[in-house]
C-alpha cells in the first residue's frame, strides 16, 4: 500500500467545496510538490491530510505503518509565531509531544532525539537562544528540526522558503533534498516556485481547474505543465 492515499477527496468549509474529486497516492521515498494558483486549496489539502480539517467527502489513508501522529509538519509562520518567547531547544523538543501519549513529561529518549535533530540542522550554537531573536532562515531550521522529532517517514511543508533571501532559500532546499535522498524521508511540499519544484521534486501535484499528479517528466509533457513551465517557473497568479 502507498504511504499516503487520498481517495475522492472533496475539501471546503461550512459544507462549501473549494476542491473536489482529488485522487492521488504518495509512495515511500517520493518528493511531491503541490502547485497551483492562490486559493486553489493547497493549504486546505495539507491540513486535511494532517486531520486538522475534515473532508467533505472521501478519505485519507496511510500505509507502511504510518500513524497520523507520526507526520512531521512545518506550517506557514505567522507574525505571532515568529515572536514566540521560547528557547530553540524547547521548541524542537515540543516536536516529540505526539510520542508522549498520556505521559505528562518528556523521556530521556525524547531529549536525545531533540538534540540529534538540532545537530542534524546544524543549529547547535543556537540551542539556548530565544527563538524570536533568530533570523528567518534560522527559525525555519528550528521548525524543521521540530518536525523531524515527530517523524521518520513523512514531512509536510507549507511553503518553507517563503520570505527567505535567495541564499537561505537555496540552503533550505538543499536541506530538504538531503532529508529525502539521503535519509529516505518522504516529502510533500507546497510551493509557488515551480522552477525549484521541477528541480528538486520527483513528483508534482497540480491542483486547480485541471489536476495532474505524477512524475515531473509527465507533468512537463502535459498541457498544464507545459503552460505553467512556459511562465518562467512562476505560478501565473504571481505574474
Amino acid at each position: 500500500m502507498a504511504l499516503l492515499r487520498c481517495s475522492d477527496l472533496s475539501l471546503g468549509y461550512e459544507g462549501k467545496p473549494i476542491l473536489e474529486h482529488i485522487d492521488f497516492e504518495v509512495q515511500a521515498g517520493e518528493y511531491l510538490c503541490i502547485v497551483g494558483e492562490n486559493g486553489s486549496g493547497k493549504s486546505t489539502l495539507m491540513k486535511t491530510i494532517l486531520g486538522l480539517i475534515r473532508p467533505l467527502r472521501g478519505e485519507v489513508l496511510t500505509g507502511d505503518g504510518l500513524r497520523p501522529n507520526e507526520i512531521g509538519y512545518l506550517p506557514q509562520q505567522t507574525v505571532v509565531q515568529r515572536d514566540f518567547p521560547a528557547s530553540v531547544y524547547e521548541i524542537v523538543l515540543s516536536g516529540c509531544q505526539g510520542r508522549q501519549g498520556l505521559r505528562p513529561f518528556y523521556r530521556d529518549a525524547d531529549r536525545e532525539l531533540a538534540w540529534q535533530n538540532i545537530c542534524r540542522m546544524e543549529i547547535e550554537p543556537l540551542a539556548r537562544r530565544c527563538y524570536r531573536e533568530l533570523s528567518g532562515g534560522q527559525q525555519q531550521r528550528v521548525l524543521l528540526a521540530r518536525a523531524l522529532c515527530a517523524t521518520k517517514k513523512l514531512l509536510l511543508l507549507d511553503e518553507p522558503v517563503s520570505g527567505l533571501d535567495p541564499k537561505v532559500t537555496a540552503e533550505m532546499y538543499q536541506l530538504i533534498g538531503d532529508l529525502n535522498r539521503k535519509d529516505g524521508i518522504t516529502v510533500i511540499m507546497i510551493s509557488h516556485d515551480l522552477e525549484a519544484a521541477l528541480h528538486y521534486a520527483s513528483h508534482i501535484l497540480h491542483i486547480g481547474s485541471r489536476i495532474y499528479c505524477g512524475p515531473v517528466e509527465g507533468y512537463l509533457n502535459s498541457e498544464t505543465g507545459a503552460r505553467w513551465a512556459g511562465k518562467g517557473g512562476q505560478c501565473p497568479c504571481q505574474n
